[in-house]
């Protein structure tokens, strides 16, 4: 396997950098997660927008342009020969001291790009769905650490992550400070009620998800009423269908949540629909290499 760091590639076993790297040292960086299906990237153009954003509200200078970012990543890919794969694209403050301060780290950016298969969850979950809970940890408030930066700080889910994994759970709900469902501790969420989609709008604390985005749009050309609103775990239980979405997950069932059965307990019509409309999409967009 290589890795890309800073315009180079590296054997797995090499490809290293400084203890003293302010994404190691506090989180201090933004990243990507993206797919490609049949040597084409999927929304490749959507993926390094966002991370542009997320660096620019952290101030965070990344030393290539987008379509220099773009390239790197079709260069990754071609460089490890996949067809099918899963790339993180990584952007760290760089090296600096051991103080907070970024101004130490100006100019020393470091851009990493790691291609390899990815398997999220197993098959059978996607044909039987997934029970899920949900945690006490709270999504971060919007006012501290915003949602919609995709950082390297992801320390507020890998807490929810591990309240699931201990109570036996592979996924959770986070709720926000006024109780409202925000997302899962990876994925993005979304309820189906008499044929109505429903997805948390992104000022409750979720990150504005690719898939999420992609979902929204095959569902208004597929004639389904969707919708960003407000949801309350009442509304999740009392659903018709729920499904989770997100890059490496892409759209995956929930049939029990909190002990409560969705629906029929069966991964439901207008889910199985999106779920094929949105595999169908990976087969002819993209960017190819």
């Amino acid at each position: 396997m290589e890795i890309y760091i800073n315009g180079k590639f590296y054997e797995k076993s090499q490809a290293k950098i400084s203890v003293f790297d302010h994404g190691l040292l506090y989180g201090d960086g933004v990243f990507e997660g993206i797919r490609s299906y049949n040597r084409m990237v999927f929304k490749l153009k959507e993926h390094i927008e966002r991370l542009f954003e997320s660096a620019k509200s952290i101030m965070l200078e990344i030393p290539l342009t987008q379509g220099e970012i773009m390239k790197a990543v079709i260069n990754t890919l071609k460089e490890n020969k996949l067809k099918d794969g899963y790339i993180r694209l990584i952007v760290t403050r760089g090296e600096g001291d051991l103080g907070l301060d970024p101004r130490k780290c100006r100019g020393n950016a470091t851009v990493i790009i790691i291609t390899d298969k990815i398997a999220l969850y197993p098959k059978e979950l996607y044909r039987e769905g997934l029970k899920i809970i949900t945690v006490p940890t709270l999504r971060n408030l919007p006012e501290a650490l915003n949602p919609q930066i995709k950082s390297l700080n992801y320390l507020n889910n890998i807490l929810a992550k591990i309240e699931a994994v201990y109570a036996g759970f592979d996924e959770a709900i986070m709720l926000d400070s006024l109780g409202y469902v925000a997302e899962c501790t990876g994925d993005n969420i979304f309820i189906v009620k008499r044929n109505h989609l429903y997805t948390p709008p992104q000022c409750m604390g979720t990150l504005r998800g690719i898939t999420r985005d992609t979902v929204l749009e095959i569902a208004r050309k597929d004639k389904i009423s969707a919708h960003e609103h407000v949801i309350t775990r009442h509304e999740v239980y009392i659903s018709d269908e729920c499904f989770l979405t997100g890059t490496a997950a892409e759209i995956i069932p929930v049939v029990m949540v909190d002990g409560r059965v969705i629906g029929t307990g069966k991964p439901g019509k207008v889910t199985l629909k999106l779920m094929k409309d949105f595999k169908e999409l990976t087969k002819k967009e993209g960017t190819k290499y």
